[in-house]
Protein backbone atom coordinates (compact mmCIF):
# COMPACT_ATOMS: atom_id res chain seq x y z
CA UNK A 1 0.00 0.00 0.00
CA UNK A 2 1.51 3.31 -1.06
CA UNK A 3 1.26 6.69 0.64
CA UNK A 4 -1.63 7.78 -1.60
CA UNK A 5 -3.70 4.75 -0.50
CA UNK A 6 -3.15 5.29 3.22
CA UNK A 7 -5.88 7.16 5.08
CA UNK A 8 -5.17 9.22 8.20
CA UNK A 9 -6.89 8.15 11.42
CA UNK A 10 -8.57 11.33 12.69
CA UNK A 11 -9.54 10.92 16.34
CA UNK A 12 -11.78 14.00 16.40
CA UNK A 13 -13.83 12.64 13.46
CA UNK A 14 -14.38 9.36 15.33
CA UNK A 15 -15.38 11.17 18.53
CA UNK A 16 -17.82 13.30 16.52
CA UNK A 17 -19.46 10.08 15.29
CA UNK A 18 -19.79 8.85 18.88
CA UNK A 19 -21.49 12.13 19.85
CA UNK A 20 -24.21 11.52 17.25
CA UNK A 21 -25.74 8.92 19.63
CA UNK A 22 -26.52 6.27 17.02
CA UNK A 23 -27.24 2.62 17.84
CA UNK A 24 -24.14 0.57 17.04
CA UNK A 25 -24.24 -3.10 16.02
CA UNK A 26 -21.17 -4.09 18.03
CA UNK A 27 -18.96 -2.60 20.76
CA UNK A 28 -15.67 -4.43 21.25
CA UNK A 29 -13.89 -3.84 24.58
CA UNK A 30 -10.14 -4.48 24.31
CA UNK A 31 -7.66 -3.58 21.55
CA UNK A 32 -5.28 -6.52 21.73
CA UNK A 33 -5.10 -9.63 19.54
CA UNK A 34 -8.63 -10.80 20.39
CA UNK A 35 -10.34 -7.41 20.22
CA UNK A 36 -8.72 -6.19 16.98
CA UNK A 37 -9.42 -9.63 15.45
CA UNK A 38 -13.13 -9.39 16.35
CA UNK A 39 -13.29 -5.79 15.07
CA UNK A 40 -11.83 -6.86 11.70
CA UNK A 41 -14.25 -9.80 11.44
CA UNK A 42 -17.33 -7.78 12.44
CA UNK A 43 -16.50 -4.71 10.31
CA UNK A 44 -15.66 -6.86 7.26
CA UNK A 45 -19.18 -8.33 7.54
CA UNK A 46 -20.57 -4.80 7.13
CA UNK A 47 -21.52 -4.25 10.78
CA UNK A 48 -21.25 -0.88 12.54
CA UNK A 49 -18.42 -1.42 15.01
CA UNK A 50 -16.75 0.57 17.81
CA UNK A 51 -13.47 -0.76 19.25
CA UNK A 52 -12.48 0.66 22.66
CA UNK A 53 -9.02 0.22 24.22
CA UNK A 54 -8.12 1.54 27.69
CA UNK A 55 -4.43 2.07 26.80
CA UNK A 56 -2.77 1.84 23.40
CA UNK A 57 -3.58 -0.98 20.99
CA UNK A 58 -1.81 -4.18 22.18
CA UNK A 59 -0.19 -2.34 25.12
CA UNK A 60 -1.35 -5.05 27.53
CA UNK A 61 -0.49 -8.66 26.77
CA UNK A 62 -0.52 -8.61 22.98
CA UNK A 63 2.72 -6.64 22.46
CA UNK A 64 4.60 -8.71 25.03
CA UNK A 65 4.65 -12.21 23.50
CA UNK A 66 7.58 -14.43 22.50
CA UNK A 67 6.86 -13.33 18.89
CA UNK A 68 5.87 -16.84 17.74
CA UNK A 69 2.96 -17.94 15.56
CA UNK A 70 3.00 -21.61 16.40
CA UNK A 71 0.98 -24.72 17.12
CA UNK A 72 2.57 -25.10 20.53
CA UNK A 73 5.41 -27.64 20.65
CA UNK A 74 4.89 -28.12 24.39
CA UNK A 75 1.29 -29.33 23.81
CA UNK A 76 2.64 -32.37 21.96
CA UNK A 77 3.19 -34.01 25.38
CA UNK A 78 -0.58 -34.46 25.74
CA UNK A 79 -2.48 -36.19 22.88
CA UNK A 80 -5.67 -34.54 24.16
CA UNK A 81 -4.22 -31.18 23.05
CA UNK A 82 -3.37 -32.37 19.53
CA UNK A 83 -6.64 -31.00 18.08
CA UNK A 84 -5.70 -27.58 19.44
CA UNK A 85 -2.22 -27.91 17.87
CA UNK A 86 -3.66 -28.90 14.46
CA UNK A 87 -6.04 -25.92 14.46
CA UNK A 88 -3.24 -23.52 15.42
CA UNK A 89 -0.98 -24.87 12.64
CA UNK A 90 -3.74 -24.21 10.08
CA UNK A 91 -4.12 -20.65 11.42
CA UNK A 92 -0.33 -20.18 11.23
CA UNK A 93 -0.43 -20.87 7.47
CA UNK A 94 -3.38 -18.50 6.91
CA UNK A 95 -1.62 -15.71 8.78
CA UNK A 96 1.58 -16.10 6.75
CA UNK A 97 -0.60 -15.76 3.62
CA UNK A 98 -2.62 -12.76 4.83
CA UNK A 99 0.23 -10.80 6.48
CA UNK A 100 3.50 -11.87 4.80
CA UNK A 101 5.03 -8.48 5.72
CA UNK A 102 4.69 -9.29 9.44
CA UNK A 103 4.74 -13.11 9.70
CA UNK A 104 7.31 -15.52 8.23
CA UNK A 105 8.58 -19.07 8.55
CA UNK A 106 11.56 -19.51 10.93
CA UNK A 107 13.88 -22.53 11.34
CA UNK A 108 14.50 -23.76 14.91
CA UNK A 109 16.97 -26.30 16.21
CA UNK A 110 16.59 -28.36 19.36
CA UNK A 111 20.20 -29.25 20.39
CA UNK A 112 20.66 -32.72 21.92
CA UNK A 113 23.23 -33.61 24.60
CA UNK A 114 22.00 -37.03 25.74
CA UNK A 115 21.96 -40.47 24.12
CA UNK A 116 18.74 -41.22 22.17
CA UNK A 117 17.52 -37.63 22.72
CA UNK A 118 17.84 -36.77 19.03
CA UNK A 119 15.84 -39.85 17.95
CA UNK A 120 13.15 -39.18 20.57
CA UNK A 121 12.66 -35.52 19.56
CA UNK A 122 12.86 -36.32 15.82
CA UNK A 123 9.77 -38.52 16.26
CA UNK A 124 7.92 -35.93 18.40
CA UNK A 125 8.68 -33.00 16.12
CA UNK A 126 7.95 -35.22 13.11
CA UNK A 127 4.40 -35.74 14.42
CA UNK A 128 4.16 -31.94 15.00
CA UNK A 129 5.11 -31.35 11.34
CA UNK A 130 2.78 -34.13 10.14
CA UNK A 131 -0.17 -32.25 11.65
CA UNK A 132 0.21 -29.69 8.86
CA UNK A 133 -1.20 -32.18 6.30
CA UNK A 134 -3.46 -30.65 3.70
CA UNK A 135 -1.03 -27.94 2.54
CA UNK A 136 -0.45 -26.17 5.86
CA UNK A 137 3.26 -27.01 6.23
CA UNK A 138 5.97 -24.32 6.26
CA UNK A 139 9.15 -26.45 6.37
CA UNK A 140 10.46 -30.01 6.85
CA UNK A 141 11.63 -31.51 10.14
CA UNK A 142 15.06 -33.15 9.96
CA UNK A 143 17.57 -34.90 12.21
CA UNK A 144 21.01 -33.20 12.25
CA UNK A 145 24.50 -34.48 13.01
CA UNK A 146 26.75 -32.72 15.52
CA UNK A 147 28.56 -30.86 12.70
CA UNK A 148 25.31 -29.82 10.99
CA UNK A 149 23.92 -28.53 14.29
CA UNK A 150 27.02 -26.41 14.95
CA UNK A 151 27.04 -25.08 11.40
CA UNK A 152 23.33 -24.09 11.38
CA UNK A 153 23.24 -22.86 14.99
CA UNK A 154 26.42 -20.82 15.52
CA UNK A 155 26.94 -20.02 19.19
CA UNK A 156 25.52 -23.34 20.44
CA UNK A 157 27.52 -25.02 23.21
CA UNK A 158 29.86 -27.54 21.53
CA UNK A 159 30.84 -29.51 24.63
CA UNK A 160 28.83 -32.75 24.82
CA UNK A 161 26.70 -31.90 21.76
CA UNK A 162 25.48 -35.06 20.01
CA UNK A 163 23.32 -33.55 17.27
CA UNK A 164 20.04 -31.74 16.90
CA UNK A 165 16.56 -31.67 15.37
CA UNK A 166 15.51 -28.87 13.01
CA UNK A 167 11.86 -27.87 12.60
CA UNK A 168 9.96 -24.76 11.46
CA UNK A 169 7.53 -22.40 13.14
CA UNK A 170 6.23 -18.89 12.46
CA UNK A 171 7.77 -15.67 13.75
CA UNK A 172 6.02 -12.29 13.75
CA UNK A 173 5.91 -8.79 15.19
CA UNK A 174 3.05 -8.84 17.68
CA UNK A 175 2.45 -5.12 18.30
CA UNK A 176 2.75 -4.22 14.63
CA UNK A 177 0.30 -6.99 13.73
CA UNK A 178 -2.18 -5.53 16.26
CA UNK A 179 -1.74 -2.04 14.77
CA UNK A 180 -2.17 -3.49 11.23
CA UNK A 181 -5.37 -5.27 12.35
CA UNK A 182 -6.65 -2.05 13.95
CA UNK A 183 -5.99 -0.18 10.70
CA UNK A 184 -7.63 -2.98 8.68
CA UNK A 185 -10.74 -2.71 10.89
CA UNK A 186 -10.65 1.09 10.48
CA UNK A 187 -10.44 0.70 6.69
CA UNK A 188 -13.49 -1.59 6.91
CA UNK A 189 -15.42 1.22 8.63
CA UNK A 190 -14.90 0.51 12.35
CA UNK A 191 -14.26 3.30 14.86
CA UNK A 192 -10.98 2.31 16.54
CA UNK A 193 -10.20 4.32 19.68
CA UNK A 194 -7.29 3.90 22.06
CA UNK A 195 -7.08 5.64 25.47
CA UNK A 196 -10.86 5.18 25.77
CA UNK A 197 -11.39 2.98 28.85
CA UNK A 198 -14.87 1.65 29.52
CA UNK A 199 -15.98 3.25 32.79
CA UNK A 200 -19.54 1.98 33.05
CA UNK A 201 -22.09 -0.42 31.57
CA UNK A 202 -25.84 0.28 31.62
CA UNK A 203 -27.64 -3.01 32.27
CA UNK A 204 -31.44 -3.00 32.40
CA UNK A 205 -34.04 -5.72 32.03
CA UNK A 206 -31.46 -8.47 31.54
CA UNK A 207 -29.86 -6.60 28.64
CA UNK A 208 -26.90 -4.24 28.17
CA UNK A 209 -28.31 -0.96 26.86
CA UNK A 210 -25.12 1.07 26.53
CA UNK A 211 -21.44 1.30 27.39
CA UNK A 212 -19.87 4.44 28.85
CA UNK A 213 -16.30 5.23 27.77
CA UNK A 214 -14.16 8.15 28.96
CA UNK A 215 -11.57 9.83 26.76
CA UNK A 216 -8.35 9.72 28.82
CA UNK A 217 -7.03 12.81 27.03
CA UNK A 218 -9.95 15.17 27.66
CA UNK A 219 -12.10 13.48 30.31
CA UNK A 220 -15.13 13.64 27.99
CA UNK A 221 -17.66 10.85 28.59
CA UNK A 222 -19.45 9.03 25.79
CA UNK A 223 -22.60 6.95 26.18
CA UNK A 224 -22.46 4.38 23.38
CA UNK A 225 -25.72 2.58 22.67
CA UNK A 226 -25.20 -0.87 21.17
CA UNK A 227 -27.01 -4.05 20.18
CA UNK A 228 -24.26 -6.19 21.72
CA UNK A 229 -20.85 -6.16 23.45
CA UNK A 230 -17.78 -8.33 22.99
CA UNK A 231 -15.67 -8.36 26.16
CA UNK A 232 -12.17 -9.02 24.79
CA UNK A 233 -10.19 -7.31 27.54
CA UNK A 234 -7.71 -10.17 28.00
CA UNK A 235 -6.33 -10.32 31.54
CA UNK A 236 -8.90 -7.63 32.46
CA UNK A 237 -12.14 -9.36 31.35
CA UNK A 238 -13.30 -9.89 34.95
CA UNK A 239 -13.32 -6.18 35.97
CA UNK A 240 -15.44 -5.49 32.84
CA UNK A 241 -17.88 -8.28 33.78
CA UNK A 242 -18.12 -6.86 37.31
CA UNK A 243 -19.36 -3.55 35.88
CA UNK A 244 -22.50 -5.55 35.00
CA UNK A 245 -22.56 -7.87 38.02
CA UNK A 246 -20.29 -7.04 40.98
CA UNK A 247 -20.59 -10.69 42.10
CA UNK A 248 -19.43 -12.20 38.76
CA UNK A 249 -17.11 -15.20 39.19
CA UNK A 250 -13.42 -15.13 38.28
CA UNK A 251 -12.94 -16.54 34.78
CA UNK A 252 -9.28 -15.74 34.29
CA UNK A 253 -6.18 -16.83 36.12
CA UNK A 254 -3.21 -14.60 35.30
CA UNK A 255 0.28 -15.87 34.55
CA UNK A 256 3.35 -13.72 33.81
CA UNK A 257 5.69 -14.60 30.95
CA UNK A 258 9.00 -12.70 30.93
CA UNK A 259 11.75 -12.16 28.36
CA UNK A 260 15.28 -10.76 28.13
CA UNK A 261 17.01 -9.18 25.12
CA UNK A 262 20.69 -9.85 24.36
CA UNK A 263 23.14 -8.87 21.67
CA UNK A 264 22.94 -11.09 18.58
CA UNK A 265 26.60 -12.14 19.00
CA UNK A 266 25.47 -14.86 21.43
CA UNK A 267 23.75 -16.66 18.52
CA UNK A 268 24.80 -14.86 15.32
CA UNK A 269 22.84 -17.01 12.84
CA UNK A 270 19.21 -16.71 11.74
CA UNK A 271 18.05 -19.99 13.30
CA UNK A 272 16.21 -20.07 16.64
CA UNK A 273 16.93 -22.51 19.45
CA UNK A 274 14.43 -24.52 21.47
CA UNK A 275 15.49 -25.65 24.94
CA UNK A 276 13.09 -28.55 25.57
CA UNK A 277 13.09 -28.81 29.36
CA UNK A 278 13.55 -26.16 32.03
CA UNK A 279 13.28 -26.52 35.77
CA UNK A 280 9.87 -24.78 35.77
CA UNK A 281 8.41 -27.42 33.43
CA UNK A 282 8.32 -25.24 30.30
CA UNK A 283 10.34 -24.87 27.14
CA UNK A 284 12.63 -21.89 26.62
CA UNK A 285 13.33 -20.20 23.27
CA UNK A 286 16.37 -18.21 22.14
CA UNK A 287 15.34 -16.49 18.91
CA UNK A 288 17.06 -14.00 16.59
CA UNK A 289 14.60 -11.09 16.42
CA UNK A 290 15.15 -7.63 14.89
CA UNK A 291 18.96 -8.15 14.85
CA UNK A 292 18.98 -9.09 18.54
CA UNK A 293 18.51 -12.28 20.56
CA UNK A 294 15.22 -12.73 22.39
CA UNK A 295 15.17 -15.26 25.25
CA UNK A 296 11.93 -16.39 26.90
CA UNK A 297 9.63 -17.22 28.45
CA UNK A 298 8.81 -17.92 32.08
CA UNK A 299 5.54 -18.90 33.77
CA UNK A 300 4.91 -17.20 37.10
CA UNK A 301 1.52 -16.87 38.75
CA UNK A 302 0.55 -13.24 39.26
CA UNK A 303 -2.34 -12.20 41.47
CA UNK A 304 -2.93 -8.66 40.18
CA UNK A 305 -3.31 -7.88 36.47
CA UNK A 306 -0.98 -4.87 36.21
CA UNK A 307 -1.00 -2.76 33.05
CA UNK A 308 2.82 -2.77 33.07
CA UNK A 309 4.08 -6.01 34.68
CA UNK A 310 7.76 -6.13 35.63
CA UNK A 311 10.30 -8.92 35.17
CA UNK A 312 11.62 -10.15 38.51
CA UNK A 313 15.32 -10.62 39.30
CA UNK A 314 14.65 -14.34 39.82
CA UNK A 315 13.21 -14.66 36.30
CA UNK A 316 16.20 -12.85 34.76
CA UNK A 317 18.60 -15.16 36.63
CA UNK A 318 16.58 -18.21 35.57
CA UNK A 319 16.66 -17.25 31.86
CA UNK A 320 20.39 -16.37 31.96
CA UNK A 321 21.23 -19.64 33.73
CA UNK A 322 19.07 -21.83 31.45
CA UNK A 323 20.23 -20.24 28.17
CA UNK A 324 23.88 -20.21 29.30
CA UNK A 325 23.73 -24.01 29.62
CA UNK A 326 23.20 -24.22 25.85
CA UNK A 327 25.47 -21.41 24.59
CA UNK A 328 29.25 -21.25 24.18
CA UNK A 329 29.48 -17.62 25.27
CA UNK A 330 28.47 -17.10 28.93
CA UNK A 331 25.73 -14.53 29.59
CA UNK A 332 26.10 -12.02 32.42
CA UNK A 333 23.57 -9.62 33.92
CA UNK A 334 25.35 -6.73 32.15
CA UNK A 335 24.56 -8.34 28.77
CA UNK A 336 20.81 -7.85 29.25
CA UNK A 337 19.84 -4.86 27.08
CA UNK A 338 16.14 -4.87 27.93
CA UNK A 339 13.43 -6.95 29.58
CA UNK A 340 9.67 -7.19 29.14
CA UNK A 341 6.84 -9.23 30.60
CA UNK A 342 3.31 -10.03 29.47
CA UNK A 343 0.29 -11.42 31.32
CA UNK A 344 -1.40 -14.51 29.94
CA UNK A 345 -5.15 -14.63 30.52
CA UNK A 346 -5.64 -18.35 31.25
CA UNK A 347 -9.25 -19.46 31.09
CA UNK A 348 -10.00 -21.32 34.29
CA UNK A 349 -13.25 -23.34 34.06
CA UNK A 350 -13.05 -24.16 37.78
CA UNK A 351 -12.90 -20.41 38.52
CA UNK A 352 -10.84 -19.52 41.60
CA UNK A 353 -8.57 -21.73 43.59
CA UNK A 354 -7.80 -24.48 41.09
CA UNK A 355 -4.90 -26.69 42.13
CA UNK A 356 -1.57 -26.71 40.35
CA UNK A 357 0.61 -24.09 38.71
CA UNK A 358 -0.43 -21.96 35.77
CA UNK A 359 1.74 -23.98 33.36
CA UNK A 360 -0.90 -26.74 33.52
CA UNK A 361 -3.90 -24.59 32.57
CA UNK A 362 -4.79 -24.95 28.88
CA UNK A 363 -4.35 -22.04 26.48
CA UNK A 364 -7.66 -23.07 24.85
CA UNK A 365 -9.92 -20.07 24.43
CA UNK A 366 -13.43 -19.69 25.78
CA UNK A 367 -16.40 -17.87 24.20
CA UNK A 368 -18.99 -17.24 26.91
CA UNK A 369 -22.39 -15.62 26.29
CA UNK A 370 -23.61 -13.77 29.39
CA UNK A 371 -25.76 -10.85 30.57
CA UNK A 372 -28.15 -11.20 27.61
CA UNK A 373 -26.08 -9.56 24.88
CA UNK A 374 -22.44 -9.73 26.05
CA UNK A 375 -20.01 -12.34 24.76
CA UNK A 376 -16.82 -12.68 26.78
CA UNK A 377 -13.88 -14.08 24.82
CA UNK A 378 -10.87 -15.13 26.84
CA UNK A 379 -7.85 -17.43 26.90
CA UNK A 380 -6.25 -18.48 23.63
CA UNK A 381 -3.07 -17.16 22.07
CA UNK A 382 -1.99 -14.88 19.21
CA UNK A 383 -1.86 -17.74 16.67
CA UNK A 384 -5.58 -18.45 17.09
CA UNK A 385 -6.79 -14.81 17.15
CA UNK A 386 -8.65 -15.09 13.79
CA UNK A 387 -10.32 -18.38 14.71
CA UNK A 388 -11.34 -16.97 18.10
CA UNK A 389 -12.93 -13.98 16.38
CA UNK A 390 -14.81 -16.22 13.94
CA UNK A 391 -15.98 -18.43 16.83
CA UNK A 392 -17.18 -15.37 18.77
CA UNK A 393 -19.04 -13.96 15.72
CA UNK A 394 -20.67 -17.36 15.07
CA UNK A 395 -21.93 -17.41 18.67
CA UNK A 396 -23.29 -13.86 18.28
CA UNK A 397 -25.05 -14.87 15.05
CA UNK A 398 -26.61 -18.01 16.56
CA UNK A 399 -27.96 -15.89 19.43
CA UNK A 400 -29.43 -13.38 16.92
CA UNK A 401 -27.30 -10.57 18.35
CA UNK A 402 -25.90 -9.74 14.89
CA UNK A 403 -27.28 -10.26 11.38
CA UNK A 404 -26.14 -13.53 9.75
CA UNK A 405 -23.31 -12.76 7.30
CA UNK A 406 -20.36 -14.76 5.99
CA UNK A 407 -16.92 -14.60 7.57
CA UNK A 408 -14.31 -13.38 5.05
CA UNK A 409 -11.18 -13.22 7.22
CA UNK A 410 -9.64 -16.49 5.96
CA UNK A 411 -8.63 -14.68 2.79
CA UNK A 412 -8.78 -11.01 3.86
CA UNK A 413 -5.34 -9.36 3.46
CA UNK A 414 -4.12 -7.49 6.53
CA UNK A 415 -3.12 -3.90 5.79
CA UNK A 416 0.47 -3.42 4.61
CA UNK A 417 1.60 0.22 4.71
CA UNK A 418 4.87 0.50 2.78
CA UNK A 419 5.42 4.20 3.46
CA UNK A 420 8.07 3.39 6.08
CA UNK A 421 10.20 0.35 6.93
CA UNK A 422 9.96 0.37 10.74
CA UNK A 423 11.97 -2.86 11.14
CA UNK A 424 14.97 -1.33 9.36
CA UNK A 425 14.54 1.99 11.19
CA UNK A 426 14.54 0.45 14.66
CA UNK A 427 17.67 -1.62 13.94
CA UNK A 428 19.39 1.59 12.79
CA UNK A 429 18.14 3.47 15.86
CA UNK A 430 19.19 0.69 18.24
CA UNK A 431 22.81 0.89 17.04
CA UNK A 432 23.40 4.64 17.23
CA UNK A 433 21.77 8.08 17.45
CA UNK A 434 22.40 8.81 13.74
CA UNK A 435 18.78 7.86 12.95
CA UNK A 436 17.16 9.99 15.70
CA UNK A 437 15.75 12.57 13.27
CA UNK A 438 14.27 9.78 11.18
CA UNK A 439 12.65 8.29 14.30
CA UNK A 440 11.08 11.68 15.08
CA UNK A 441 9.75 11.99 11.50
CA UNK A 442 8.32 8.45 11.73
CA UNK A 443 6.74 9.28 15.09
CA UNK A 444 4.85 12.21 13.54
CA UNK A 445 3.70 9.88 10.74
CA UNK A 446 2.47 7.36 13.36
CA UNK A 447 0.55 10.10 15.10
CA UNK A 448 -1.39 10.88 11.93
CA UNK A 449 -1.77 7.44 10.34
CA UNK A 450 -1.34 4.84 13.11
CA UNK A 451 -3.25 6.39 16.04
CA UNK A 452 -0.11 6.86 18.18
CA UNK A 453 -0.92 9.30 20.97
CA UNK A 454 2.28 9.24 23.05
CA UNK A 455 6.03 8.80 22.59
CA UNK A 456 5.72 5.37 24.29
CA UNK A 457 3.15 4.30 21.68
CA UNK A 458 5.77 4.96 19.01
CA UNK A 459 8.90 3.55 20.68
CA UNK A 460 7.33 0.47 22.29
CA UNK A 461 4.72 -0.55 19.69
CA UNK A 462 5.00 1.22 16.29
CA UNK A 463 8.76 0.65 16.64
CA UNK A 464 10.01 -2.05 19.06
CA UNK A 465 12.94 -0.19 20.61
CA UNK A 466 11.31 -0.24 24.04
CA UNK A 467 11.67 -4.03 24.06
CA UNK A 468 15.09 -4.05 22.37
CA UNK A 469 17.30 -1.53 24.12
CA UNK A 470 16.29 0.30 27.28
CA UNK A 471 19.16 2.83 27.14
CA UNK A 472 18.43 3.94 23.55
CA UNK A 473 14.70 4.14 24.29
CA UNK A 474 15.36 6.44 27.25
CA UNK A 475 17.48 8.69 25.00
CA UNK A 476 14.75 8.88 22.35
CA UNK A 477 11.68 9.33 24.57
CA UNK A 478 12.29 13.07 25.32
CA UNK A 479 12.97 13.78 21.61
CA UNK A 480 9.72 12.16 20.48
CA UNK A 481 7.81 13.81 23.33
CA UNK A 482 9.20 17.20 22.29
CA UNK A 483 8.16 16.58 18.68
CA UNK A 484 4.64 15.64 19.76
CA UNK A 485 4.46 18.65 22.10
CA UNK A 486 5.92 20.88 19.37
CA UNK A 487 3.28 19.78 16.91
CA UNK A 488 0.62 20.38 19.55
CA UNK A 489 2.15 23.84 20.13
CA UNK A 490 1.95 24.63 16.40
CA UNK A 491 -1.71 23.56 16.43
CA UNK A 492 -2.33 25.84 19.44
CA UNK A 493 -0.61 28.76 17.72
CA UNK A 494 -2.66 28.26 14.54
CA UNK A 495 -5.82 28.19 16.65
CA UNK A 496 -4.71 31.40 18.42
CA UNK A 497 -4.11 33.16 15.08
CA UNK A 498 -7.57 32.06 13.84
CA UNK A 499 -9.16 33.31 17.07
CA UNK A 500 -7.28 36.63 16.79
CA UNK A 501 -8.41 37.04 13.18
CA UNK A 502 -12.02 36.40 14.17
CA UNK A 503 -11.67 38.90 17.02
CA UNK A 504 -10.18 41.46 14.62
CA UNK A 505 -13.17 41.38 12.24
CA UNK A 506 -15.39 43.61 14.38
CA UNK A 507 -12.50 46.10 14.66
CA UNK A 508 -12.26 46.25 10.85
CA UNK A 509 -16.00 46.76 10.74
CA UNK A 510 -15.59 49.64 13.23
CA UNK A 511 -12.89 51.15 11.02
CA UNK A 512 -15.13 51.05 7.95
CA UNK A 513 -17.99 52.53 9.94
CA UNK A 514 -15.72 55.31 11.15
CA UNK A 515 -14.82 56.25 7.57
CA UNK A 516 -18.50 56.32 6.58
CA UNK A 517 -19.65 58.22 9.70
CA UNK A 518 -16.86 60.52 10.97
CA UNK A 519 -18.87 61.51 14.03
CA UNK A 520 -18.42 57.99 15.48
CA UNK A 521 -14.62 58.13 15.25
CA UNK A 522 -14.14 59.19 18.85
CA UNK A 523 -16.12 56.13 19.96
CA UNK A 524 -13.56 53.82 18.36
CA UNK A 525 -10.15 53.37 19.97
CA UNK A 526 -7.68 55.10 17.64
CA UNK A 527 -5.08 52.36 18.09
CA UNK A 528 -7.58 49.66 17.14
CA UNK A 529 -8.54 51.52 13.97
CA UNK A 530 -4.91 52.03 12.93
CA UNK A 531 -4.14 48.34 13.60
CA UNK A 532 -7.16 47.18 11.65
CA UNK A 533 -6.46 49.48 8.67
CA UNK A 534 -2.81 48.38 8.61
CA UNK A 535 -3.88 44.72 8.66
CA UNK A 536 -6.28 45.30 5.74
CA UNK A 537 -3.61 47.22 3.77
CA UNK A 538 -1.01 44.49 4.42
CA UNK A 539 -3.42 41.84 3.17
CA UNK A 540 -4.11 43.89 0.00
CA UNK A 541 -0.36 44.35 -0.59
CA UNK A 542 0.20 40.63 -0.20
CA UNK A 543 -2.49 39.83 -2.76
CA UNK A 544 -1.09 42.44 -5.18
CA UNK A 545 2.40 40.85 -4.98
CA UNK A 546 0.97 37.45 -5.83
Amino acid sequence: MTMSDVKPIVREDMLAQLREDVLWDVVVIGGGATGTGIAVDAASRGLKVVLLEAQDFSAGTSSRSTKLIHGGVRYMKNPRDWGLVREALKERRLLIQNAPHLVHSKPFILPCYKKWEREFYTVGLGIYAAMTYGGYGIGRTSSLSREETMSRLPGVKAEGLMGGVQFYDGQFDDARLAVALMRTAHDQGALTLNYMPVTGIEYRGGWIQSVTATDKETGEEFRIRTKMVFNAAGAWVDPIRRMVDPEASTLVQVSRGSHILLDKSFMPGETGMLIPKTRDGRVLFAIPWHEMLLVGTTDVEQREADFDPKVSDEEIDFMIETASGYLDKPITRADVKATFAGLRPLFNPQATGSAGGTAKVSREHAVLPEFGNMITVTGGKWTAYRKMAEHAMTEATLRHLVAPRLCVTKTLPILNDETWDPAALEVEAERSDAADDKVVAYALYCREFEAARTAEDVLFRRLRLGQMNEARTNELLPKVRAAFAGEAQVEKEVAAVVAATEAAEPVEAKAEAAVEAPETVEKVEAAEVVEAVEAVEAEKDGKAEK
